[in-house]
């Protein structure tokens, strides 16, 4: 019972989507990134679609059969919002018909879980901007995705149960490299493990870091969770190495778990969610 309700406020903080303005601002920034000349791509035929689709982690391609409608320039809009994912745009009755497309679509393809998504409304040709953002915003899962209240839904959606969580401060001096070792441990796990980065200078994050039984002095750590019988484990870490995370992930999928050598903490409710 009392890892059922453990569960149940984890994934309502997790799903929460209603964020603080602070948060709200934090996750605008991280999202808008800087000013570039960025531009949608035009995709003319499946061999050019199929190459652009494998060479981004993330890719929004809108299908369109008529370029006149208000949702082209709409998505041509988004492209600077975002600028961590690639847009491209086809018009191409081949491509269209190559990826099942019988009326005007926006799909979404990630590397991370080989998926491909599509927007769901009725009338494509007049979505608004705010439901396409948001979209975008919950779907674009990398190889290692920044954590913030929105992403989790997308995270949660995945066909990977597995997650693996690297709580640390963006602002050490340790940040740049130690992120770089997370990714070339990232693409040892993928399609197996989606890979979290939790920045625990985030007030907000504090919970998220709490519900591992973790401490602000333990970091950097790892926790690894997996979404089908909420099994989860941690390991503090004085330097983040992709060796470090190789060995925690394998020994998770091998079934060793750390926790289990203080089950006494186990007993403990969750209770600050």
């Amino acid at each position: 019972m009392e890892a059922d309700q453990s569960r149940l406020l984890f994934l309502l903080f997790l799903f929460t989507w209603r964020l603080s303005p602070e948060v709200a601002a934090e996750v605008q920034e991280s999202s808008d990134g800087s000013a570039s000349s960025q531009k949608t791509v035009s995709l003319t035929d499946v061999p050019a679609t199929m190459e652009f689709i494998a060479a981004a982690e993330v890719a929004v391609i809108g299908f369109f059969q008529d370029l006149e409608i208000p949702a082209v320039s709409l998505f041509h809009s988004m492209v600077q919002n975002f600028q961590d994912v690639s847009f491209g745009i086809s018009t191409d009755s081949e491509v269209l018909a190559h990826y099942n497309i019988t009326r005007n679509t926006i799909s979404l393809f990630r590397l991370v879980d080989n998926e491909k998504l599509d927007l769901e409304s009725k009338d494509i040709e007049k979505i608004d901007a705010s439901k396409l953002s948001r979209f975008i915003e919950i779907n674009s899962l990398h190889l290692v995705t920044e954590y913030n209240p929105v992403k989790a839904i997308g995270l949660f959606n995945s066909v990977i149960q597995i997650h693996l969580l690297l709580m640390m401060n963006k602002a050490s001096p340790e940040y740049e490299e130690s992120l770089h070792r997370y990714q070339k441990a990232a693409k040892l796990f993928q399609g197996k493990i989606l890979f979290i980065l939790v920045d625990s200078g985030v007030k907000a994050n504090g919970k998220v870091i709490s519900f591992f039984k973790l401490k602000e002095s333990q970091l950097p750590a790892l926790a690894i969770y997996q979404t089908l019988d909420e099994a989860w484990d941690t390991l503090a870490i004085a330097e983040v190495s992709v060796e470090h995370v190789q060995n925690f992930c394998d020994g998770f999928l091998k079934g060793k778990r750390l926790r289990e050598n203080h089950e006494s903490e186990e007993k403990t409710p969750k209770a600050e969610l």
